[in-house]
C-alpha cells in the first residue's frame, strides 16, 4: 500500500494546500485505482483497516501537540526541543495538519466503500472504527488549531473547490454523529480486541468531546449530564481499576482491566513509543548508583524532556504514583544526574531495552475524572468527590479532605488528572480546558507563557494559506 499512500497524501496535499506532487496529477483518480481493483471483498475492508491503524498508531505517538505546550517539561539531557514547548509557535515553523487529515481520508475512502460490499459484523465494525477514528482525528485537529476545515469525503478529484476552515463547533457536531453512527454499527457492546476501538472506548471519547463542548465551545448544562452518562456506560463494559497502579502500563499486563482503549507496540513490530523521549541513553546513567533501576537504553532512549519540577511537585510524599512517574539518576556523592519519566519503562531484553510500552487512549481512572468534572461543573460537588476519591483511594493518599467551593475543588480535579495521567497526552488539552472554563489562567499557569500573547491554538503555515486563500491564519497570529 506504500505507492497508494503516496498517491492519496499527495492528492489531499493538493485538495487542502493547493499545489504539491504534480508529477501525479495525470494519473488515474483514487475512486478509479481503489474501486476498480481493491473494494471488492470483505478481506479488503478489514485490512484497509488495518491499515488505517498503522497510521493512527503513528500520529497518536508524539508529544508535540498534547504535551510540549503545557507545564510538564524542561529541557533534558540532549535533542532539540519544539518550538511548541518554547511557546515560539509563528506561521513559519507552524505544524502541518496534513497527517491529520491523510487519516480522516482513508477514513472517509472505507465509510464511502465498505456498504458497497456487505453489511457484515466484521464489515459493521471497520466501518464503526472508521467513524471513531475520523471522531477522534477531528477531535485532535479542533483541540490543536481550533476551527478546522471538515471533510467527510475522499479526496479525489484534484480540481475540487479548496476548502476553507469551518467553525470548530461545527467540526464538534460531526465529531459527536460520528461516535453516535459508531456505537450504533459496533456489533458487540464489549471488547473483541482492546488495541482497536470498541463501543466502550466510543461512550469515553464521547465524554471527552462532551467536556470540550461544554467548557471550550458554549456549550450546556445537559453537555456536562451527558458527558457522566457517557463516562459511566464506558465504565459499564466491565473496566475497573486495577489495584497496583505500577501495572497499568507494565508491558507484561497489556489490554488489563483498566485499559478501555490502547494502541499496540512490540519489539520488532514496532517500539519506540514516544516515553522514549523522555529516557536517557545508557552513557549518560551508567556510573549512576541506582543505574539498574533507570530505564536506559543504548539505542531509542532520547532524553529530550525532563518532567518538570512543577509537575513533580503536584505529587505527595505518600502518593504511590509518584515513583512510578518519575526516577532521578544520582552519581555516588549524591548529585543529581537526571530525573526520568518512569511510567513507560519499557521491556528489557538481552540485547537493549525496548520502549513497547502501548499508548493507552483511554482507561477507567479517566472515566472517574471525567465524571468528577462534570459533576463539579453542575457544582454537584459532593458526588464529584466521590468519584475522585476512587481514584486518590487507589494512590494511597486516601480521600480528598480540602474545600468544597467549586472553584478549589475543580483546581484539585486539574491537579488529579496531572498526577494520575501524567505523559499520557492529556495534559495540553486540559490547560486549555480548564482555561475555557475559568479554572485556571493558562498564561500564568505554564511557565513558558507567562508574559507571552501567544494564543492557545496553533496557527497553520503561511504557505498553505499562499495556496489556498480560503484559509485564514489562526486568530492572534496575522495574516
Amino acid at each position: 500500500m506504500t505507492q497508494r499512500h503516496h498517491i492519496w497524501t499527495c492528492l489531499l496535499a493538493v485538495a487542502l494546500l493547493g499545489s504539491g506532487c504534480k508529477k501525479i496529477l495525470d494519473a488515474p483518480p483514487v475512486s478509479s485505482l481503489t474501486n476498480e481493483s481493491y473494494w471488492t471483498a470483505e478481506g479488503d475492508v478489514t485490512g484497509y483497516m488495518t491499515g488505517i491503524y498503522s497510521d493512527y498508531r503513528n500520529l497518536m505517538n508524539q508529544t508535540l501537540h498534547f504535551e510540549d505546550r503545557s507545564d510538564v517539561f524542561v529541557a533534558g539531557l540532549e535533542g532539540a526541543v519544539s518550538n511548541a514547548w518554547a511557546q515560539n509557535l509563528t506561521p513559519l515553523n507552524a505544524p502541518n495538519w496534513i497527517d491529520f487529515y491523510n487519516q480522516v481520508h482513508h477514513c472517509n475512502l472505507l465509510l464511502k466503500n465498505a456498504p458497497l460490499i456487505g453489511s457484515s459484523a466484521n464489515i459493521k465494525r471497520a466501518m464503526a472504527q472508521a467513524h471513531f477514528i475520523r471522531a477522534h482525528v477531528y477531535f485532535s485537529l479542533i483541540r490543536i488549531w481550533g476551527d478546522v476545515p471538515l471533510l467527510l469525503e475522499p479526496t479525489e478529484p484534484v480540481d475540487r473547490e479548496l476548502p476553507a476552515r469551518a467553525p470548530a463547533a461545527q467540526v464538534m457536531t460531526q465529531i459527536l454523529s460520528d461516535i453516535d453512527q459508531a456505537i450504533a454499527l459496533f456489533p458487540e457492546a464489549g471488547f473483541p480486541n482492546k488495541n482497536r476501538a470498541s463501543k466502550p472506548a466510543a461512550y469515553a471519547l464521547r465524554a471527552d468531546a462532551l467536556l470540550w463542548k461544554a467548557k471550550v465551545l458554549n456549550g450546556s448544562a445537559q453537555d456536562f449530564e451527558a458527558a457522566i452518562v457517557a463516562a459511566d456506560q464506558a465504565l459499564a463494559a466491565g473496566v475497573s481499576l486495577l489495584a497496583d497502579f505500577s501495572k497499568v502500563h507494565a508491558t507484561d499486563q497489556r489490554k488489563n482491566s483498566e485499559v478501555i482503549f490502547s494502541l499496540y507496540f512490540l519489539r520488532d513490530e514496532k517500539s519506540d513509543q514516544y516515553g522514549s523521549r523522555l529516557k536517557p541513553r545508557d552513557i549518560f546513567v551508567s556510573s549512576a548508583t541506582n543505574a539498574a533501576a533507570v530505564p536506559f537504553a543504548r539505542n531509542g532512549a532520547r532524553s529530550v524532556y525532563a518532567p518538570s519540577p512543577k509537575i513533580m511537585n503536584l505529587f505527595a510524599a505518600n502518593d504511590l504514583r509518584k515513583a512510578n512517574s518519575f526516577i532521578t539518576a544520582v552519581d555516588a556523592a549524591g548529585n543529581v544526574m537526571g530525573i526520568f519519566d518512569n511510567k513507560f519503562r519499557g521491556t528489557v531484553y538481552p540485547d537493549d531495552r525496548y520502549f513497547e510500552n502501548e499508548t493507552v487512549i483511554y482507561r477507567a481512572a479517566e472515566m472517574f475524572l471525567f465524571k468528577a468534572e462534570a459533576l463539579a461543573a453542575l457544582n454537584r460537588v459532593p458526588e464529584a468527590k466521590s468519584e475522585l476519591d476512587k481514584v486518590r483511594i487507589r494512590a494511597g493518599i486516601g480521600p480528598y479532605t480540602g474545600s468544597l467551593e467549586k472553584s478549589v475543588f475543580e483546581r484539585e480535579v486539574l491537579n488529579e488528572r496531572g498526577r494520575e495521567l501524567w505523559l499520557e497526552l492529556k495534559r495540553w488539552p486540559d490547560i486549555v480546558r480548564f482555561h475555557s472554563g475559568g479554572t485556571i489562567n493558562a498564561y500564568s499557569e505554564v511557565p513558558n507563557l507567562v508574559g507571552k500573547n501567544i494564543p492557545l491554538y496553533s496557527p497553520i503555515p503561511n504557505t498553505q494559506i499562499f495556496l489556498n486563500p480560503n484559509l485564514k491564519q489562526t486568530e492572534g497570529y496575522g495574516n
